[in-house]
């Protein structure tokens, strides 16, 4: 059984760099004993290309607005105070919108977090190799199809 947790801000881990955007990892699923949360923040425009995983994931706008893609709707406008929840295996994506964004995400189980290590790790913010980031992506059983 996992320990109580909790991270004040000042006890935060430091961001993780996932090209453009910043993930603070606020609790894996080693903390809690399952699911994991993480605060995003990214600049106008940031946001990952369509994908999606095993694991459930909602997001919850606390900081500007952001344009999501879930499955077949792509027009959904986060505006501070929205939540929107995103079922395993569903293709979504997001844009953070003028003057960037953040959120607290929530995935249902263990996965992004190492992910998101990895890429840190591995994969520079500011000229990244995307074969390296598909690659590491796959590996964490995260689905980018590629555009005809």
């Amino acid at each position: 059984m996992p320990n109580p947790l909790v991270v004040s801000p000042d006890q935060a881990p430091a961001p993780l760099q996932m090209v453009g955007e910043e993930i603070t990892v606020l609790a894996s699923a080693e903390q809690t004993g399952s699911y994991e949360i993480f605060r995003q923040r990214g600049p106008e425009g940031g946001g990952p290309p369509p994908h999606s995983h095993p694991w459930d994931e909602a997001f919850y706008v606390i900081e500007g607005q952001v344009h999501f893609g879930v499955g077949d709707r792509q027009d959904v406008v986060a505006e501070p105070g929205t939540l929107v929840h995103v079922p395993g295996g569903a293709t979504h994506w997001f844009r953070c919108g003028t003057g960037g964004a953040t959120m607290i995400s929530v995935t249902s189980r263990a996965g992004a977090s190492a992910f998101f290590a990895q890429v840190n790790a591995e994969v520079s913010p500011t000229n990244p190799d995307f074969g390296a980031l598909m690659g590491i992506a796959a590996a964490h059983e995260i689905d980018i199809p590629i555009p005809a």
